[in-house]
């Protein structure tokens, strides 16, 4: 467990996730430069974005980083390829099948950790040559699949022999805790460094986020077949409510275009995608990347540590 993250060149296991449209060079530096591991988002951009921001943060920081590549985005090829001509460290990936870029990754010394919501795809990344995988439970924001963090973790960890990162529903070192008993090497965290300082999503959105109750989370898209976990608002009740009237596909993605965007930027947090994880109750302060890092390892520290009487 320890090895990989020494290979990495790490301080923390900790990784940032790769949100579309929030993670960018000022937030991925910043978690380098705390100890963990910053990740650049790709999603759809534009290749010349994605080399842009890859370059900011070498400028900001002199510790390893990832970027996150979106399988199914049109320009997929042409990320796999710039991360291996810009020295990335570290790819995660998502939405898709990795396997026809492994080899040319792998050329280039890159650490290949896909996402995954399953055992069975954690196998087929294992034989693919991963070198490690994000497990990722329905509690997380944005795309998710169908398992609880609690119960998927520990059927991963006993399906492969690589290392498992768990994601989904962290927040803090109560969480990570968890998540190292079921057996993670690690966890990715996202909804908390949402409302990080160094976050530039616009401060609605990070405001939405601190105000968040347990319950304020609803799973939208269920029958495109790619759910989506959100912050309940007006787009949400849309989308429910053509879900509930079995609506044509077309009208999901008309009123799903952009919506991401539109609160990310925009601060739009009515009609805006406002993806958050189940865990954003829980979150109730802004703080440095490193102030949330410090926090959660003392906090995790202090618990493998406590004694419990019986």
């Amino acid at each position: 467990m320890y090895r990989f993250w020494k290979e990495i060149g790490i301080q923390y296991p900790i990784i940032q996730g790769g949100m579309a449209w929030v993670a960018d060079h000022h937030l991925a530096s910043a978690v380098s430069n705390a100890g963990g591991l910053g990740i650049i988002a790709a999603a759809n951009a534009p290749v010349s974005y994605v080399r842009e921001e890859i370059r900011k943060v070498k400028e900001l920081t002199d510790k390893p980083f990832g970027v996150n590549i979106m399988l199914l985005s049109d320009n997929a090829s042409e990320v796999a390829q710039l991360v291996c001509e810009e020295g990335v460290k570290v790819v995660t990936t998502g939405a898709g099948d990795p396997g026809k870029y492994m080899d040319m990754w792998k050329k280039s010394g890159i650490k290949v950790i896909p996402v995954v919501p399953s055992v069975a795809l954690a196998k087929r990344m294992e034989r693919y040559g991963a070198d490690a995988v994000i497990a990722e439970g329905c509690e997380a924001g944005g795309h998710i699949g169908e398992l609880t963090t609690m119960a998927l973790i520990p059927q991963v960890v006993d399906a492969v022999k690589i290392p498992v990162i768990a994601a989904g529903g962290i927040a803090d070192g109560r969480g990570m805790a968890a998540a190292f008993m079921l057996g993670a090497s690690g966890v990715q965290v996202g909804t908390r460094f949402l409302v990080a300082k160094e976050c530039s999503v616009h401060p609605a959105y990070k405001e939405r986020v601190l105000k968040a109750k347990d319950i304020d989370t609803v799973v939208t898209g269920r029958p495109t077949g790619h759910p989506v976990r959100i912050l309940r608002n007006r787009l949400s009740r849309e989308l429910l409510k053509l879900e509930k009237e079995a609506a044509p596909l077309e009208q999901f993605e008309a009123l799903g275009q952009g919506a991401l965007a539109r609160a990310v930027k925009e601060g739009d947090v009515e009609m805006g995608s406002v993806m958050a994880g189940q865990i954003a109750g829980l979150i109730n302060k802004e703080q440095t990347c490193s102030e949330i890092i410090e926090e959660m390892f003392n906090e995790f520290n202090a618990l493998i540590n406590r004694k419990i009487d019986i």
